[in-house]
């Protein structure tokens, strides 16, 4: 313990260089978008490597798409370059996100594959070539976790055999991270990550991956305050990637800094529509609608209920979303669900519907359990309890097809926590209230074990919170009380629990 807390100390003491950072440092590329400095040396005439630092930028930040454009353009020009392929595989891999998509995956495949053919043009090229390979490896009935391990230990090697390579150090923290479970509560893997990226700050405080993985090594409650000069310069750093400047947003809403979390997302917004309108018209962005429920939490959070609403409609006039990803099926259900909840519209969550009905919501059911829940929380807490077991009936069902599903976060869990409170309100609503408080007080313990996913900004409705306002309705108002101060110490300026306690 000892040893971790001089290593956070380091952290903090260090961090605040990206504070400092030049906001005139750009990649090496003749356009005049920012993305952060990446230097990843490769062995490729300067125009090649120029167009490969930009393409390694944009995989930094998620922008995984344009990434792969980018790679591809320089396969083109350059055919026998083996990382061209290795950076076209890395854009089919999404360890923070989720499993890769069976498209993706054979997509991701092929590449890497082809680039293990090419002849890499020194041993360090191999080794990249070989860790992603790693990842590729097997059948497609090799689970996503398993394909993340294999990344890790193969990032493991690369980072003992090339300990002064930066890309090398800054890809191995992100390999820790998809293999960082969510039950952990000392954090010991993302603190790692943190140590890793610490060790690189100093030398690259204009780096985006260095950034961004600080805020995703510590985007937990306990640890959020530390990744604060993080959050507040990666926007700075790459102002031209639309998940740069949604991703501080994590940090604040951790925090309770809703003002920063605002204009943390309506920058991200804008920068979405933007992209979008330059390479996908008519399309929106499945980044800005992950924006947009950060935003409208954000919004709530201030009692800006006009404002939210405002989001929950605009997000309901969307027609097309460049690609249907878990961050855009979460965004389009817990949007409505959140702003029905939050106000204790119980009436209105029993009228939502899973909307829009064009996504392809068979392939999202733990997104597609947020409508089921709110309209079965709603059905319960308006007095129609019949209504409220069809809804449990439908968490049944999405809740059996994620059982046994290998990731990293289990939405089985997730569902588990939204079924136990949906029966937990039906018992209070036939007046089985001691039962009613069993599964409440079972959902929360749960949810707590579990933490939340980083496509939310938090749950729809906390369970603990669900359990503090059952015991305040039973007049256990000293108990109910108790409950609310545990909500508020993961979640400060959480307005329904400081307005319930």
């Amino acid at each position: 313990m000892r040893c971790v807390r001089l290593a956070l100390f380091a952290l903090l003491v260090l961090v605040p260089a990206l504070s400092s950072a030049d906001e005139d440092h750009h990649h090496e590329t003749t356009s005049p978008e920012k993305l952060g400095t990446v230097h990843f040396w490769i062995t490729a005439k300067s125009s090649v490597q120029r167009d490969f630092n930009r393409a390694v930028a944009l995989l930094h930040s998620f922008e995984y798409e344009q990434a792969e454009k980018a790679f591809t353009s320089i396969v083109r020009a350059d055919p026998k370059l083996g990382m061209g392929y290795w950076g076209i595989a890395m854009c089919n891999y999404h360890p923070i996100w989720g499993p890769t998509t069976n498209v993706e995956l054979e997509r991701g495949r092929l590449a890497a594959a082809k680039a293990a053919r090419l002849k890499a043009r020194t041993d360090r090229e191999r080794a990249y070539i070989a860790a992603i390979g790693a990842y590729y490896k097997g059948t497609s009935q090799v689970d996503f976790p398993a394909r993340n391990a294999a990344f890790e230990q193969a990032m493991e090697r690369f980072h003992e055999h090339y300990p002064e390579d930066m890309e090398g150090t800054v890809f191995y923290a992100l390999s820790i991270l998809g293999t960082a479970p969510t039950t952990d509560k000392t954090y010991s893997k993302q603190k790692k990550a943190a140590d890793l990226l610490n060790s690189v700050l100093s030398k690259a405080p204009d780096h985006p991956g260095v950034a961004h993985y600080l805020i995703h090594s510590l985007d937990y409650p306990e640890l959020a305050v530390l990744a604060l000069p993080a959050a507040r310069a990666y926007s700075k750093i790459a102002p031209s990637a639309p998940h740069a400047q949604h991703m501080p947003s994590h940090i604040f809403t951790r925090l309770g800094y809703w003002e920063e979390s605002i204009q943390s997302n309506l920058a991200s917004a804008e920068a979405s529509r933007e992209l979008m309108a330059r390479t996908n018209p008519g399309s929106t962005y499945f980044e800005e609608l992950h924006a947009m429920d950060y935003l409208e939490y954000a919004y709530l959070q201030l009692g800006q209920e006009d404002k939210a609403k405002g989001v929950v409609d605009a997000m309901a006039a969307v027609s097309k979303v460049n690609q249907p990803t878990l961050s855009a099926a979460y965004a389009f259900a817990a949007s409505p669900a959140r702003y029905a909840l939050e106000r204790r519209q119980w009436a209105e969550a029993k009228m939502l519907t899973v909307s829009p009905r064009w996504f392809p919501w068979s392939q999202f059911p733990g997104a597609e359990a947020v409508t089921h829940f709110a309209r079965g929380i709603g059905a319960a807490r308006s007095g129609d309890v019949e209504a409220a077991k069809t809804e449990l009936a439908s968490l049944d069902a999405l809740h059996e097809k994620l059982v046994g599903v290998k990731e990293r976060y289990s939405w089985a869990d997730q569902v588990e926590v939204q079924r136990l409170a949906v029966q937990g309100w039906i018992a209070h609503a036939e007046k089985r209230d001691d039962e009613a408080q069993r599964e409440l007080r079972s959902a929360a313990d749960l949810e707590d074990s579990i933490d939340k996913h980083p496509v939310t900004p938090g749950a729809v409705i906390p369970a603990r919170e669900q359990l503090a306002d059952l015991l305040g309705e039973l007049g256990r108002y000293a108990d109910a009380a108790t409950e609310y101060e545990t909500v508020l110490k993961s979640a400060p300026g959480r307005k329904s629990s400081a307005r319930g306690l």
